[in-house]
Parts: structure tokens; sequence; C-alpha cells
């Protein structure tokens, strides 16, 4: 079986457009600074839920 993945989402427009593998059940959500297509820069996507 596959491992799972949980998406990031853009904070600024909400785009889904990264995902993650998870491993168990983390504390806190994970936030990194990514490229978004949509919004054209750098922005903190957060992992969703």
């Amino acid at each position: 079986m596959g491992k799972q993945k949980e998406p990031l989402a853009c904070s600024v427009c909400g785009r889904r457009n990264y995902s993650v593998p998870i491993s168990g059940k983390p504390d806190q959500r994970l936030t990194l600074n990514k490229f978004c297509k949509q919004c054209g820069r750098v922005t903190v996507h957060q992992q969703t839920r």
C-alpha cells in the first residue's frame, strides 16, 4: 500500500498546490514557504486537514 499524502494549501489564495507524505498523527500543522503558481510568488503553505 502507498503512503498517505496530506495537501498543502496557500495561505493567500487557498489553492492546494503541493502534497507531502505524512507519518503518524502530527500535533501541529506543517508550514512551508513554497511558490504558488496562482499568486506568482513565494507564500506560506499550511497543511490542511
